[in-house]
């Protein structure tokens, strides 16, 4: 799934490898008619190995909520298959183009507003963070993503975001007289909510402190059976997988870490969609070598998805005395206000909007508390 940056947007020369060896100077080097910068190359990373794993494997867990959205949990690709246009769609919005909204540009670029430099290696944390804001500015998939914080989900919040309710009750909660408080507004979102906005809900958790312990296992484990489930994003320090299952006490992942050439949209609006799928089998490791730093992520596509997914929450996570996450119904008081994500006023449209780090001063950091990369 990793792949080289878009050849159109470096413009890489043959000799840009050979350069990396030279002093580290802020002289100019002239090659052919050329000029180089030494610390840099003349232009940017050219790759996204040894920093870009765990920012591919948010990408698997977000194509496979797109899936599921457009396609259903069910749909399987087939090699050399015609694929319906949805398909396609999903495909673009992960090409290596710094136009596209899910692109390793954008990703990359979007971590500078949580503090990672271009070409730092990301935990699942920061990868959440950004998918969420990037979600944003994609209008076509239109998801809600909500990240919780200290271990906490709280229903009322999501409710909030991903409850659409028409204009007239819009209107209503507009009037002083007539908005309900938030306790009434919690109670009464069921009801009211005739348009549910597809939820992506990704838990950042810490289950140990330099390794996983061991009594969250049978927990995380029935994470992956529920059917609203994306897997897990983990890994070890500095080596991310995507996790899709398990098999006894054997988690099964993806590996990101295979180099794959760029590829770009075909004359006839096709993407040569191979390296986007598995080229090998998935693999296997033991889940107490997993390190503690993990995100896991659900996909809620109705309401009704999501009431399933709390009702399993409550039987399976919170019946056990060392809890892995809590489910709340209320916003906590002592939490600052809850306020949906809404997409800032910028003056570009799609993609572009993250070329100016002064608009990334328009998000709120929020806390980081991995400590994958040792």
């Amino acid at each position: 799934m990793e792949s080289v940056l878009s050849k159109y947007e470096n413009q890489i020369t043959i000799f840009t490898d050979y350069l990396e060896d030279f002093p580290d100077t802020d002289e100019l080097v002239w090659i052919l008619g050329k000029q180089h910068l030494l610390k840099t190359g003349g232009t940017g990373p050219s790759s996204d190995a040894g920093w870009g794993c765990m920012l591919r494997c948010g990408q698997m867990m977000l194509a496979q909520a797109l899936i599921c959205k457009h396609l259903g949990r069910d749909w399987n690709w087939e090699k050399q298959k015609e694929q319906p246009k949805e398909y396609q769609q999903i495909l673009q919005c992960f090409l290596d183009r710094k136009d596209c909204c899910y692109s390793i540009h954008q990703m990359a670029q979007m971590g500078v507003g949580e503090g990672k430099s271009i070409g730092e290696w990301f935990g699942p944390n920061t990868v959440a963070q950004v998918l969420k804001k990037l979600a944003l500015f994609d209008e076509w998939n239109s998801l809600a993503v909500y990240v919780s914080m200290d271990n906490t989900v709280v229903i009322e919040d999501i409710k909030k975001m991903c409850c659409i309710l028409p204009l007239s009750a819009n209107r209503a909660t507009e009037n002083p007289t007539g908005s309900p408080n938030a306790s009434n507004h919690s109670k009464g979102t069921s009801a009211c909510c005739p348009a549910w906005k597809p939820l992506l809900l990704i838990v950042p958790l810490r289950l140990g402190i330099n390794q996983i312990n061991p009594v969250y296992v049978d927990a995380f484990k029935e994470c992956f059976k529920m059917p609203q489930s994306l897997g897990a994003l983990g890994g070890k320090p500095n080596n991310a997988y995507y996790f899709i299952g398990f098999l006894g006490d054997e988690l099964i992942f993806l590996d990101p870490h295979t180099t794959q050439t760029f590829v770009d949209t075909e004359e006839n609006g096709t993407v040569d969609d191979q390296t986007f799928h598995c080229l090998q089998s998935p693999q296997r490791m033991n889940i107490l070598n997993l390190d503690p730093s993990v995100a896991l992520g659900f996909f809620c596509k109705e309401e009704k998805d999501f009431d399933s997914w709390c009702s399993l929450v409550q039987k399976e996570i919170l019946k056990e005395n060392l809890r892995m996450f809590e489910l709340v119904q209320k916003h906590p008081a002592h939490w600052p206000p809850f306020v949906p994500p809404a997409k800032p006023e910028v003056t570009t449209t799609g993609a572009e909007f993250i070329d100016s780090t002064e608009q990334l001063e328009e998000f709120e950091l929020e806390e980081d508390f991995e400590i994958l990369n040792v």
